[in-house]
């Protein structure tokens, strides 16, 4: 049997919890659920689910934020009501 070592990390409290119960109910502890996680990363030599950045923070979004704000604070924005927001 291969060697075992520990590895120590730092998670939220409220995704360990939810991560805790949902494990339990698979039937595994988080020790097993991160072994199975490492092994495939190590099989697969990549993170075997997608990963992808907030495009909400994209260069191009944060432009045009800046240019908006800009607008508005020199007077020159318009505001319009937005049609799917409802106005009581």
């Amino acid at each position: 049997m291969a060697q075992t070592v520990n590895v120590n990390f730092k998670l939220d409290a409220e995704v360990k919890k939810n991560m805790e119960i949902i494990c339990d109910e698979i039937g595994l502890s988080m020790s097993a659920a991160f072994t199975i996680f490492a092994k495939k990363v190590s099989r697969e030599r990549r993170i075997p689910f997608e990963l992808s950045a907030d495009p909400f923070y994209s260069e191009d979004n944060i432009s045009e934020l800046e240019r908006r704000v800009t607008k508005m604070r020199s007077g020159k924005n318009v505001l319009n009501e937005h049609a799917l927001i409802e106005v009581d």
